[in-house]
């Protein structure tokens, strides 16, 4: 069998396997969520790491170098957010063709630190190799909030409702107008840079996350592959299922103005929008609601049905989604 057949969360269940359970009692997560947790003498800590390869995440046509380090950066404090920790340290790793300018790298890096000090994140190491095409690697150390433990996918119950920080489909609506796959019906300048904007320069929701933890939320997952998609993984690791209403899912009004039809299933499996789906009771949410600045909408509930999520139109009809979300070595993903 192939890569490409089993498919990336294929190849993930075969290594954990292979892995095998945690080795230690100190070790509090493994691999399948969003970041590894293991107990220290005073805290528990938090890792996660991930890459961005040219031509695969990025071209350098429709991004600049600083926008590149700001995202390599921004996907990674994206995973701690989703367990409701605190970023602190970050290694970086590089890949680079030999005629690679320096001051291209230079501007890289000022786009991670950019965003490093909004977050209080120290750069304290990392590697360089020659490769052929850009390769940028990121790891990022934190730790969970004192006296808290930490969000996971694998915590939802059925009877929960489900949410969502922020706006979708504003990120794919981005990347949609940086390919030229879709025109807007309403172009502007303004509409065009806030969308691109949203695809390049995406804001992790750190702060929500650890107001996540510390209001009673105990599952959560970030959205990077789509909210079909990971509201899936969440429902895999949880033993539960899901019903979605596209009448309540907060679609960024620039999407729901400029792509028409297209706007809910760019909502639904675009991607990308490192936004938090959480679940939890409704005096919870409502906690969560007064402790936080961004929108927080409830946008289905959970269910006994073991990992099936069903999206439910205005109609009460059940939708079918073209496509669940981005997945590595699949073909037309």
């Amino acid at each position: 069998m192939k890569v490409s057949e089993l498919g990336e969360f294929g190849l993930i269940e075969l290594l954990a396997k292979i892995v095998g359970q945690p080795k230690g009692k100190q070790v509090l997560i493994g691999i399948g969520d969003d970041a590894a947790c293991w107990r220290t003498g005073v805290s528990t800590q938090i890792a996660t790491s991930d890459s961005l390869i040219q031509d695969i995440h990025f071209t350098l046509s429709t991004t600049t170098w600083r926008e590149l380090g700001w995202k390599a950066l921004a996907v990674n404090l994206s995973d701690i957010a989703a367990m409701g920790g605190l970023p602190q340290y970050t290694l970086v790793s590089l890949g680079l063709p030999g005629d690679i300018e320096v001051a291209s790298v230079a501007e890289l890096y000022e786009g991670i630190e950019e965003l490093a000090r909004l977050f209080d994140v120290s750069i304290v190491g990392g590697d360089s190799v020659g490769a052929p095409v850009v390769m940028v690697s990121l790891a990022v150390v934190g730790k969970a909030q004192k006296n808290q433990s930490v969000l996971t996918r694998s915590a939802a119950v059925p009877g929960e409702l489900i949410a969502v920080t922020g706006y979708l489909g504003a990120s794919a609506a981005g990347l949609a107008i940086l390919q030229g796959v879709l025109e807007l019906y309403l172009k502007d300048e303004e509409t065009v840079g806030t969308l691109r904007e949203a695809h390049l320069r995406p804001h992790p929701r750190v702060v929500e996350g650890q107001a996540l933890a510390r209001h009673g939320v105990k599952a959560a997952i970030d959205l990077s592959d789509g909210l079909v998609g990971d509201l899936g993984r969440l429902c895999k690791a949880s033993g539960v299922g899901a019903r979605l209403f596209t009448s309540q899912i907060p679609v960024h009004p620039l999407v729901r103005n400029s792509f028409g039809g297209d706007a809910i299933q760019l909502a639904l499996s675009g991607g990308e929008d490192y936004e938090l789906l959480f679940t939890a009771r409704s005096e919870v949410i409502d906690r969560v609601r007064g402790a936080i600045a961004c929108p927080v909408t409830v946008i289905g509930e959970t269910v006994a049905e073991p990992e099936m999520v069903k999206v439910i139109d205005e109609h009460g009809n059940e939708l079918s989604v073209e496509k669940a979300g981005w997945e590595h070595f699949v073909k037309g993903r």
